[in-house]
C-alpha cells in the first residue's frame, strides 16, 4: 500500500499571474494551463466517481485507508487548480465557458457508466503520469527555466503527489475489479474522452486568449499528434526540418530523445494488463522535493528550476 501525505499548502493567485507564464517555453506553459482547466473538472469527477465504491473499499481496513490518503489528496489539487484556474478567468471572463464545458462532458460520463468503469477510467489515466512527469522532473531546468515560480510550483507539486500516488487508482480498481482486461478494454474509451475534454478546452482557449498573450495554439498543442510531430525533428534530416520551422520550440524540444522515447514507451507499456506503478522508475528531484516540504520551506516559490 502507499503511503501518502496530505499536505496543505497555502496558494495564492491573483490577476498578477500571466497566461503565458513560461515564456521561454510557450507551449510547455501551454500545456500546463491546459491541465489546470482539466484538473478540476476531472478531480471532481474523480472524487464523485470513487464515492460510489466507498461501501466497498471499506471491506478492507488498507483499502479504505488508501481511499482516503488518494481522495484527500486529489481534494487538495482540485482547489490548488481552482486559484490558478480563476485566476486566469478573471483575466479572461469568457474562459470559463471551458471549464464548463469540461464539467459537461465528465458530468455526463458519471451518469452513463457503473463505478467499475469509472475506477478503469481513473487508473488508466492515472497510470500515465508516472513516466509522463518523470520525463518532465528530469528535464525540470529547460522546460520550467525563467518561469513564473507561482505556476511553476503548483505544477511541480502536483507532478510529485501524482508520482506518490501512482499505485492508488490501481489498487482501488483492483478492489473493484480484479479483472485486468475489464480495464484494459476500456483503455481506447478513456483515452477518446479526455481527448475530447482536452481538445474543447483548448478551442475555447484559442478563441478567448489573444495570440499575444498565448504566442502558441493550444488546439494544436493538445491534438493526438503531438508525440509524433515531436518526433520529426530528431533522426535523420530532423534538425533540417527544426531549422525550416516557424515560431516557439516545440513543447519538448529540450527534452533529449532518449528521455522522449522511454516515456513513449512506458506510457505504452502503463496501460498493459499486469502494469504495476510501485515499479516505476521515479525522478529523484521528487525527493528534494519532499525532504524541502519536511524541512519547511515555502512551497509555493519552490520551482523546479
Amino acid at each position: 500500500m502507499t503511503d501518502l501525505v496530505l499536505r496543505k499548502i497555502r496558494w495564492d493567485f491573483d490577476e498578477s499571474v500571466p497566461f503565458l507564464w513560461q515564456p521561454a517555453n510557450p507551449a510547455f506553459g501551454m500545456f500546463c494551463n491546459v491541465f489546470t482547466f482539466i484538473a478540476v473538472p476531472f478531480e471532481r469527477y474523480l472524487i464523485k466517481a470513487l464515492s460510489r465504491g466507498q461501501g466497498r473499499f471499506n471491506e478492507s481496513a488498507e483499502i479504505a485507508a488508501e481511499a482516503d490518503g488518494f481522495l484527500r489528496q486529489e481534494a487538495q489539487h482540485a482547489s490548488a487548480h481552482r486559484k490558478h484556474m480563476l485566476a486566469l478567468i478573471a483575466r479572461y471572463p469568457r474562459l470559463e465557458r471551458a471549464y464548463e464545458d469540461a464539467t459537461r462532458c465528465f458530468d455526463d460520463l458519471l451518469a452513463a457508466h457503473p463505478v467499475e468503469f469509472h475506477a478503469a477510467y481513473v487508473a488508466n489515466l492515472e497510470a500515465t503520469f508516472t513516466p509522463l512527469f518523470k520525463a518532465i522532473l528530469d528535464n525540470r531546468d529547460s522546460l520550467f527555466g525563467g518561469s513564473d515560480p507561482r505556476v511553476a510550483s503548483l505544477m511541480a507539486w502536483h507532478f510529485v503527489e501524482e508520482i506518490e500516488h501512482r499505485s492508488s487508482g490501481l489498487i482501488l480498481y483492483r478492489h473493484l475489479s480484479p479483472n485486468p482486461w475489464y480495464r484494459v478494454r476500456h483503455v481506447r474509451a478513456t483515452f477518446r474522452h479526455i481527448g475530447e475534454v482536452a481538445a474543447a478546452i483548448a478551442r475555447t482557449v484559442d478563441e478567448v486568449v489573444p495570440v499575444a498573450d498565448r504566442m502558441v495554439s493550444a488546439e494544436a498543442l493538445m491534438s493526438p499528434a503531438l508525440l509524433v510531430d515531436e518526433f520529426t525533428y530528431r533522426g535523420p534530416g530532423g534538425r533540417r526540418r527544426a531549422a525550416a520551422r516557424v515560431g516557439p520550440p516545440t513543447l519538448f524540444s529540450a527534452v533529449p530523445t532518449s528521455h522522449l522515447a522511454k516515456m513513449v514507451c512506458r506510457l505504452a507499456l502503463s496501460q498493459m494488463p499486469n502494469h504495476n506503478p510501485a515499479d516505476q522508475p521515479l525522478p529523484e528531484w521528487a525527493e528534494t522535493w519532499t525532504a524541502e516540504y519536511a524541512r519547511g520551506a515555502d512551497m509555493t516559490v519552490f520551482a523546479p528550476q
